[in-house]
């Protein structure tokens, strides 16, 4: 894939998220069988079409999407995401290919917790065209995985019958309604 391909895909301009028609979701393994997922609902998005495609984000981990007090608690806490000293999530890609299927390949920095990392994501792309507003849009999905480690995550537990709590593998998808915003 080449970045030309891309170049020709994704419009020249800037493109902005939508919230109400995107999300930013993560799950992990818990007990060994069961899948815990959550989401996060305050994150903002940039796509920047034309020569060089480039995405970058931010999520604001306090949004996490969960009801229970006491997992939240930890999950804001030093053994995951640490928030009092890392209160966001950052992403920037450093190449974005774009196939002639809208088959969609990613690269760039995810920082969690002051740790960052080069990650990969597929998914797919497509454009549009204008929304019932008038304005144009494109689309993005993409999912990746991570191991939690890499980021500082390393809280486990062994469970009685055997294994651990939590895999050590999280699983990120991202899906993105974006807007064209004027020049």
């Amino acid at each position: 894939m080449s970045t030309d391909t891309a170049n020709q895909q994704i419009p020249a301009g800037t493109w902005a998220v939508d919230p109400i028609h995107s999300s930013v979701t993560f799950s992990v393994t818990h007990n060994n069988v069961a899948t815990f997922r959550s989401k996060f609902d305050s994150y903002e998005v940039t796509l920047t079409g034309g020569d060089a495609p480039r995405l970058e984000g931010s999520v604001d981990v306090q949004s996490i999407d969960i009801d229970e007090p006491q997992l939240k608690g930890h999950l804001m806490s030093p053994e995951f995401f640490d928030t009092e000293q890392h209160p966001k999530v950052t992403f920037a890609s450093s190449r974005l290919d774009i196939s002639d299927d809208g088959s969609v390949r990613l690269t760039g920095e995810l920082d969690i917790k002051g740790n960052k990392r080069e990650v990969e994501a597929t998914g797919r792309f497509g454009e549009v065209g204008a929304d019932l507003g008038g304005s144009p849009r494109v689309i993005l999905s993409l999912a990746s995985a991570v191991d939690r480690r890499d980021f500082g995550m390393e809280f486990n537990a062994d469970l009685p019958s055997g294994g651990q709590v939590l895999e050590w593998e999280v699983a990120i998808n991202v899906d993105l309604e974006l807007v064209a915003q004027e020049a």
